[in-house]
Formats: C-alpha cells, sequence, structure tokens
C-alpha cells in the first residue's frame, strides 16, 4: 500500500492511497467464504455453492468494499502516524478516478482533508473586552414593583376602566345569554385596551366574541358549549359591563412584610425598593453574563485570525448530511456556522491550555439550576427538593441535554479563563442601549 499527501491551497490536503492484491487479498477472500456459507441459492445445499458462482455474483461489490475499507482505515492510520490535525472528516475527494473491479487489480482512492489551523494567541494588557450592564431605571422599577405586589394585592370594585382590569360582563345575542363572563383586560394589547378606557357599569356595547376570546378552547368554556359547536353559533354579541375590579396594592404594614419576607429580610418600604432593585439586576444579569459570552467570542475569534479551510467544510457539511442541504442552503448559512465552528476549536484549544475541567457535581448543579427554573415558569418558585432532583435526573439522563450541559459549563470555565487574562470594563448603559449592541454582536 502506498499513501501520498499533496498539500493545495484553502488549507486542504488530497491523500492517495493505492492498494492491491497484498492489501485487500484476504479480506476480500474472507467475506466471499462468508457469502458462500450463507449464500441460498436453488440447486445446492446451504454452504455448498460452488466459489466460482459466488464469486460471480458478489466479487466485484466485496472487491469494492473492502479494499475501500481497507483504503479508508489506511488513511486514519496514516494521519496518527504523522501527527496531522484536522478538522471535520476525511471525505472522499471529487477527484476519483474510475475503478475497474472487473479486470483490476489494483486500485487508487483519493481522499481529503481541512487541515488544523495553527493558534498563535497571547493575551495581553491591551487587550480589553466590555461588560455592558443594564442601567435599572425608574421604569423598570416600577414595572416590577407593581407586578410583585400584585402577588399579594386583591381586586376592589371600582367605578370605570383606567388601564387593565377584570370585567364581569353579560353577553347576549338574542338566542343565547351569558352572564358573569370574564373579559381580561390585562390579556389585550395597549391598542386593544383604548376602546375601553373610562368605560363604566352599565356600559352597553356590540361586540364580535370571536375577536373578543381569540383562542376557541376560550370561547367554548365562556359560552359553556363543545369546540365543535362553535360554527353553528352567531358571534355578535351585546355585551353589558356589570362589574369592574382593579388590583389594589396591599398596604406596606407588618402584616404584609411578615407575609411576602417571612425571613424577616425586608421590613420596610425602603428596604422592599432595594430588594426589588437586586431582583432585577440578578435577572439582568443573565442577560448581561449572555452578552459577554457573546463579546468574548468575537473578541478572541478576532483576535485569534485563523483562517478555517472553509471550501473544505462546506463539502464535508454536504458530506455528511447525505443531501439533506443543498450547496446553496448550506452557502447561505455558511457565515453563521463558520463563527461558531470557529469558536469551538478555539475553545478546545484553552480546555487543553487551562487545563479545564467539568466535573460531574458541576454538571448536576447545572441540571438542579435548569429544573428550578422550569418548575418557576410554571408557577412553582419553590418547587420541592425531591422533585427537583427527579427531574434534573431526568435531564442528566438524556445524552443530548446531558451534552448541552458541558457544553454550557465549557463555555462559562473558557470565557472566564480569558476575563483572567485581559481587562475587562464594566459600562452602565440603558435596556435600548444593551439591546441595539446585543443585536450588533449576534
Amino acid at each position: 500500500m502506498n499513501i501520498t499527501r499533496e498539500q493545495r491551497d484553502g488549507g486542504i490536503s488530497v491523500l492517495k492511497v493505492v492498494v492491491g492484491e497484498a492489501d485487500y487479498g484476504k479480506a476480500v477472500e474472507n467475506q466471499l467464504r462468508e457469502y458462500k456459507r450463507k449464500a441460498q441459492i436453488p440447486g445446492f445445499r446451504p454452504g455448498m455453492v460452488p466459489m466460482g458462482i459466488v464469486k460471480k455474483m458478489y466479487g466485484k461489490h466485496v472487491l469494492a468494499e473492502q479494499s475501500y475499507h481497507i483504503a479508508s482505515n489506511s488513511v486514519f492510520e496514516y494521519l496518527q502516524k504523522e501527527n496531522i490535525d484536522y478538522v471535520g472528516d476525511v471525505i472522499p475527494s471529487e477527484e476519483q478516478g474510475e475503478f475497474d473491479f472487473e479486470n483490476g487489480t489494483e486500485f487508487e482512492f483519493m481522499f481529503e482533508i481541512g487541515e488544523a489551523p495553527k493558534i498563535d494567541i497571547n493575551f495581553t494588557a491591551k487587550d480589553k473586552v466590555v461588560y455592558n450592564k443594564i442601567k435599572v431605571d425608574k421604569k423598570m422599577h416600577t414595572e416590577y414593583r407593581t407586578n410583585y405586589l400584585r402577588r399579594y394585592g386583591r381586586l376592589v370594585e371600582v367605578d370605570k376602566v383606567a388601564n387593565d382590569e377584570a370585567l364581569n360582563v353579560t353577553l347576549d345575542n338574542g338566542d343565547m345569554r351569558i352572564e358573569e363572563a370574564y373579559v381580561g383586560l390585562i390579556s389585550m394589547s395597549d391598542e386593544e385596551r383604548k376602546a375601553w378606557k373610562n368605560k363604566k357599569v352599565g356600559y352597553k356595547t356590540k361586540v364580535n366574541i370571536n375577536e373578543l376570546y381569540k383562542k376557541p378552547e376560550q370561547r367554548a368554556a365562556v359560552l359553556s358549549v363543545k369546540q365543535e359547536e362553535l360554527e353553528g353559533i352567531n358571534p355578535e354579541f351585546e355585551l353589558e359591563i356589570t362589574k369592574i375590579r382593579r388590583f389594589a396594592d396591599p398596604e406596606l404594614n407588618e402584616e404584609f412584610f411578615k407575609m411576602a419576607f417571612p425571613a424577616g429580610n425586608v421590613t420596610s418600604e425602603e428596604e422592599l425598593d432595594k430588594f426589588i432593585d437586586e431582583e432585577i439586576e440578578k435577572e439582568l444579569k443573565r442577560e448581561c453574563d449572555f452578552m459577554f459570552v457573546n463579546a468574548v467570542r468575537n473578541f478572541v475569534i478576532e483576535k485569534a485570525n485563523i483562517q478555517m479551510p472553509e471550501e473544505f467544510l462546506k463539502r464535508w457539511l454536504y458530506v455528511i448530511n447525505e443531501g439533506k442541504f443543498s450547496r446553496e442552503e448550506i452557502e447561505k448559512d455558511f457565515g453563521a456556522f463558520i463563527k461558531m465552528f470557529t469558536w469551538n476549536y478555539l475553545q478546545k484549544h484553552f480546555i487543553t491550555e487551562g487545563e479545564l475541567k467539568v466535573s460531574q457535581e458541576e454538571a448536576k448543579a447545572e441540571a438542579m439550576q435548569f429544573a428550578a427554573m422550569q418548575f418557576a415558569q410554571y408557577g412553582m418558585p419553590s418547587a420541592p427538593q425531591d422533585m427537583l432532583e427527579n427531574f434534573s435526573k431526568q435531564i442528566m439522563d438524556n445524552k443530548e441535554q446531558l451534552q448541552k450541559i458541558y457544553e454550557k459549563l465549557y463555555e462559562e470555565k473558557v470565557v472566564e479563563y480569558i476575563r483572567g487574562k485581559v481587562k475587562v470594563t464594566e459600562k452602565a448603559i440603558s435596556a435600548d442601549e444593551f439591546a441595539k449592541i446585543a443585536s450588533e454582536l449576534a
């Protein structure tokens, strides 16, 4: 067997492998014997089919299969022996020649690799990355405070609609009359609420129930019918407001603070405002940290300035996806792909350089945190420990989810590793500025 390597422009190497009978002969013979043992051909007992017939039926296929298998395996052995690093995977070259498996005894296979670029990156005191921090403004504070206090508030009757009150209404279309139907203005857009503003109890108007309740399950529940029965109902109703209720904030007295903060960490309105700002900052920190990861990623990719074998990687993507994506589709999304591919490649370098590790305990803690967030989204901010344990175990048992957890934790460690080598300046910006920068970094 003979292997030669030709390095070409764009970081591509073409490997030519020539295999002969001495390389594939024994493997072909063994495979044909296996075919002979299993062959079931009319007129012959199992295992008694003459080898000549077996060769005639399967010879070319077995020769092609075994010679290619030996050639491809030899490429991997060659790359390992010569310590040649590559990205992606080994793929057959488009320059493949003709193969005469009928009469030939020596075959030439061509393979391609994308050469792994060298990483030479040294951070200095001049290297700077900005950590953008969103300023907590008055509007954020007011909105968060309102929503927080609403948990402990109560509904009180009022004379007229001001903003997002809860309405009790009577609906009547002549055939059906529904009393005490509920209309929640809080679920409407600002534009939709305008029609209700300043309306009082006793106000009457014509409504289309399909517009008032957007979802069929809502309409069915209000009208006390099955969804399939909605089609035969006249949607034009007369609506009369019978009650208007608004959430009233609780009194900020001793009783409230004991109920809302049983640990006693907040006992006054001043401490409540401080607590709210801290809670907002915690939520914003996740967004700020995410932006910082993007900022570090872009900074490192630009500083490393490595050139990936892009044309090879486009062909590689086409080959491994087995035609699921056209070359045009791959070209369209290649910019985003090569950015993440380069970042992942650089991360491996820093993981090795910094000897970074993620322990099983860290992965479990991340799974527990993810489980807690999931329960919180479903209205259980303080889920029992056993529920968190069970859900986190399900996450850890799922190979795909576990892989994502490890990738996230390794990326965090890489970012912290780089953070320790560059100058990080913190900058307070508005939410609008933050959104603009986030869009630019994406």
